[in-house]
């Protein structure tokens, strides 16, 4: 034999040659009716002969069958470490909530099964090809996953598990096109941060600060190694992984107090056997996710995403998940509504002012807290269904005076020496304190559709008496992330510098996450004074000056892509007002008026560099075309059947009538 060959195929052992040709079947037989028998589908009497044959006992196949969706990743030994790794922390503990809703339904008579669609990282894929897929994962994986619920036509109830940045807003995509099927959603909770040590937003910047001389090669290997304290769970700051699961709680999809509970402890498995409960309960009385998804309820979302001064992420996600459920899909103006009139009532990793990592949110209270301030403020809709099969107003009146909320703000004031009112603030505390409202989403010739800044993440210090960050500074043009990050990082950009990432939306790049670039800004001494402009978006760590989603992004022509080094770029976010813009003023010695910058950028051709990535996936194109035709990033990137379809019939129709 062949050594290269002997190699792969090893010794035979003589077992191998023992192969048995039949077997003798699970024992008894199938509870059928001739009634059964006469009229059932097929499928339903061979899925019987199917759940015996993986040993499920025939005389309890008549229980309630509820699905158990998962975004589960790698494979853990029986003691919890690795077999195979998964690709982030977040999906890697999903199968021990997954085991313990599935021993609730089945100790409660009935008939769980469980089905996988694992997720990417978008962590580990920061500054690489692989972002390109990460942003158009998220519908595909709705897809499938909506296709596996389907193809379980005998589920009554699904339990959805997941946890960061793209799985948990696939889940609530997919769930939220179930319109007529009961769904709770088990936020896949979050890992714990190092005793000693940085969290994993602020590790992901080593390079750049070892780079510019601001760390050592001993530091960055040390504090490398346990930014991750615990192994499950989405990261330690309030990220899109975190603003997800708090988005999935205020949305009503998931049981009181489910976001941001500590991965592997007591606490975070019984949430999984009370989501579990909740799903059967709602079969019971035939709630949907038409109940409990609603205008009501996006908008819900939407004001709790504010007081938590959550990931910009979210303005992609939540009008995805509005679209999905047939809803009203929120606009810009909307966006801009709900933050003037709701304040950030929530000081958290990354914006602050107090760095509390996010599992200190969950004992002072998490959504439920939130909620109770913003109730009193008469913001919420409190009639909206929850999965709990109550109104937002009836959880909120159990949590008030429940023990779980006195003992969980009691654990964190004494055991860890933390005044739970000063991670989640009254709106009068908030405004002492300093906290501003989240989101502004400027306009102006730079971005005549519109952008998104977390404005309250700008640093104070360089806001003036009024709260406006006002920067004109020359600009500094790239046309991919790799030429930016390695500006910074060989002292290419300086205080003062406009830096701006162009061709890097949806057609470019499939709208990349550029965390890279923020954190690099954030971590470095100088970063403070730069102002990142870009048609890409950010990880929700993300915090400084940097405005996202411009649009039209600069390959379907929007005004960004006609930048050059040197224009004049003048920016301006009222962080109380909440409203701002970015012009380009010109490119002469001296900033001119926006009107004749308008007019400069008009006459000019799309900056040379300008192209679609030559690394870019087909799928990720088609992707990009399928979220053009549906609206593009103002609709959330969905794929809007009814619109693709039209504008594919009108594209054959012109073909036709010229004779092609």
């Amino acid at each position: 034999m062949d050594e290269r060959l002997r190699g792969v195929m090893g010794p035979d052992d003589e077992a191998y040659f023992e192969v048995a040709t039949h077997a003798p079947g699970p024992s008894g037989s199938l509870p059928l009716t001739p009634e059964q028998l006469l009229n059932a589908p097929s499928g339903d009497l061979f899925g019987w002969s199917q759940n015996v044959g993986m040993g499920w006992r025939p005389e309890r196949l008549k229980g309630r069958e509820v699905l158990l969706l998962g975004t589960l990743g790698g494979i853990r030994n029986e003691d919890g470490t690795p077999a195979a790794l998964g690709y982030h922390t977040g999906h890697w503990e999903i199968g021990l909530l997954m085991k313990a809703a599935a021993d609730e339904i089945s100790g409660a008579g009935g008939i769980p099964f469980a089905g996988y669609v694992s997720d990417p990282c978008d962590g580990r894929s920061q500054g690489t090809a692989g972002m390109y897929d990460s942003l158009p994962y998220r519908n595909d994986a709705a897809i499938v996953m909506r296709r596996l619920i389907r193809s379980l036509p005998t589920r009554s109830a699904v339990v959805g598990v997941a946890t960061c940045d793209k799985g948990l807003p696939a889940m609530m995509v997919a769930l939220a096109g179930m319109k007529k099927l009961p769904g709770v959603i088990v936020p896949g909770g979050v890992t714990l941060p190092p005793t000693r040590g940085e969290d994993a937003g602020k590790i992901q910047t080593i390079g750049a600060r070892y780079a510019n001389g601001e760390l050592t090669l001993e530091e960055a290997a040390d504090l490398g190694c346990r930014a991750c304290a615990t192994p499950g769970g989405g990261c330690q700051f309030l990220g899109t992984a975190g603003t997800a699961q708090v988005v999935a709680e205020a949305l009503g999809l998931t049981v009181p107090h489910a976001a941001l509970a500590p991965s592997g402890q007591p606490v975070w498995t019984a949430m999984a056997r009370q989501s579990a409960r909740a799903a059967m309960a709602l079969a019971a009385s035939g709630l949907t996710m038409s109940d409990l998804l609603t205008d009501a309820s996006i908008r819900n979302a939407m004001v709790v995403h504010a007081a938590f001064g959550g990931s910009t992420n979210l303005l992609l996600h939540i009008p995805a998940i509005a679209h999905a459920a047939g809803l009203a899909v929120p606009e810009a103006g909307d966006w801009a509504a709900v933050n003037r009139a709701v304040p950030r009532l929530v000081s958290v990793l990354p914006n602050g002012p107090i760095p509390h990592p996010t599992v200190r949110v969950f004992l002072a209270g998490g959504v439920p807290e939130a909620m109770l301030h913003l109730r009193k403020l008469g913001v919420l809709e409190e009639k909206a269904l929850t999965a709990s099969g109550l109104t937002v107003g009836e959880v909120l009146d159990w949590w008030q005076g429940s023990e779980r909320r006195s003992r969980m703000r009691a654990y964190l004031a004494d055991r860890e020496g933390i005044d739970p009112d000063t991670v989640i603030f009254s709106p009068l505390a908030a405004k002492a304190a300093g906290l501003t409202s989240t989101v502004t989403l400027p306009t102006g010739n730079l971005a005549p559709e519109g952008s998104v800044i977390k404005s309250t993440a700008i640093d104070p210090s360089v806001l003036d008496e009024n709260g406006v960050f006002r920067h004109v500074g020359r600009a500094k043009v790239f046309t991919t992330e790799r030429e930016a990050i390695r500006a910074i990082k060989l002292g290419g950009i300086a205080a003062g510098d406009v830096l701006a990432l162009i061709g890097r939306g949806p057609s470019g790049t499939g709208m990349e996450e550029t965390y890279q670039l923020t954190s690099a800004l954030k971590h470095l001494s100088f970063g403070k004074r730069v102002t990142l402009l870009t048609d890409a978006r950010f990880s929700g760590v993300s915090t400084g000056a940097c405005i996202g989603h411009i649009g039209p992004e600069a390959l379907a022509g929007g005004p960004v892509g006609r930048l050059r080094d040197g224009d004049w770029v003048d920016i301006r976010i009222d962080t109380r007002g909440l409203d701002g813009s970015i012009d380009m003023v010109g490119c002469g010695e001296r900033p001119e008026s926006p009107a004749e910058g308008a007019a400069l950028l008009a006459a000019r051709t799309p900056h040379p560099g300008l192209a679609e990535d030559p690394d870019l996936p087909d799928d990720t194109r088609l992707w990009a075309a399928m979220q053009a035709a549906s609206g593009g990033t103002w609709k959330g990137c969905v794929y809007d059947a009814n619109r693709i379809i039209s504008t594919l019939k009108a594209g054959m129709r012109a073909l036709e009538e010229n004779g092609v």
